[in-house]
């Protein structure tokens, strides 16, 4: 599938971060890690066909979960995001979005040992416009956010180059439930699609899809692992990187740069890999090319 042309933003965005969550859902293959990505629609108003992890922002009602039906206290959650301005309840909240989210736009249920009947049943109840929650209660569903390992926190700059809203955008990786198939709906994604890190990132090389570059330096990061359970266990084993990009435009080009980088107000770099990334060739592209974002070259 050939990639959309995209176009360059430079108008400030004055209104507040949305609150959001995003999932890496992967699965062990032969080639290494996978991950699922799926398209966004082309009309999207955010990202429109650009490929993307499932995720959304933060609903009121993510909000309004009782306490007792969490499997870890609210505490243990908070104590993850690593974030001192954050309370308990906002903790919890983004955990709910994640899951939302996930069983929302793809049809993954992070949940032990579902049956597929179960299944079915829960996404024919969403269908109707039930709550998330509410269909999990229906059907006697645990919440189980034990699923999921914050990786990263990314907020959108107030000039977004690929947007025109702000994103406070927790980023979560999981291992997508086993049995499970994932979908798409046709209306908000109109494709679904397992790559390794490495296979995504020279399919965005080779012009078949379109990435933004929050998922661009992620899937770098993830070229480094040969399994799901070890990026699980180095996502449990660190805090979450706080990315905050700052985009310049230089020589009539945008380029965002991020923490390390010369133009970077954080020194202490997040990452192994690039620093920067410059819009140019109808996409972003960092210093050297391919072989810059894959650790052994393309």
């Amino acid at each position: 599938m050939q990639a959309m042309a995209i176009e360059i933003h430079s108008d400030e965005v004055h209104t507040a971060p949305l609150a959001s969550a995003t999932v890496m859902l992967l699965r062990d293959s032969a080639l290494g890690p996978e991950v699922l990505m799926m398209r966004r629609h082309g009309d999207s108003k955010v990202l429109g066909g650009v490929h993307v992890f499932p995720g959304g922002k933060l609903d009121d009602a993510d909000g309004e979960v009782a306490q007792d039906l969490f499997d870890q206290p609210l505490k243990h959650l908070l104590q993850s995001l690593q974030q001192a301005d954050l309370d308990a309840k906002t903790a919890a909240s983004l955990y709910v979005t994640a899951l939302r989210e996930t069983f929302e736009e793809c049809g993954l249920l992070l949940c032990d040992g579902v049956a597929p009947e179960v299944l079915l049943q829960a996404r024919a109840l969403l269908s109707t416009g039930q709550g998330f929650i509410g269909v999990l209660q229906q059907l006697g569903l645990p919440l189980q956010t034990r699923h999921l390992a914050p990786w990263s926190r990314w907020i959108t700059p107030r000039v977004a180059s690929m947007t025109h809203k702000r994103f406070d955008t927790r980023f979560f990786v999981a291992q997508a439930p086993q049995g499970q198939e994932a979908l798409h709906d046709d209306h908000e994604a109109t494709e679904t699609v397992w790559l390794s890190p490495a296979q995504a990132l020279r399919q965005y090389w080779d012009s078949q899809i379109e990435m933004a570059p929050p998922q661009i330096l992620t899937l770098s990061q993830l070229t480094h692992f040969d399994s799901v359970a070890a990026i699980l266990a180095a996502a449990r084993n660190r805090p979450p990187a706080l990315i905050e990009p700052s985009p310049f435009d230089q020589d009539g080009q945008r380029v965002i740069c991020y923490p390390g980088d010369p133009r970077h107000p954080v020194a202490e770099r997040a990452w192994s890999g690039p620093t920067r990334v410059t819009f140019r060739n109808g996409r972003f592209e960092p210093d050297g090319g391919l072989a810059a974002l894959l650790p052994t070259g393309p």
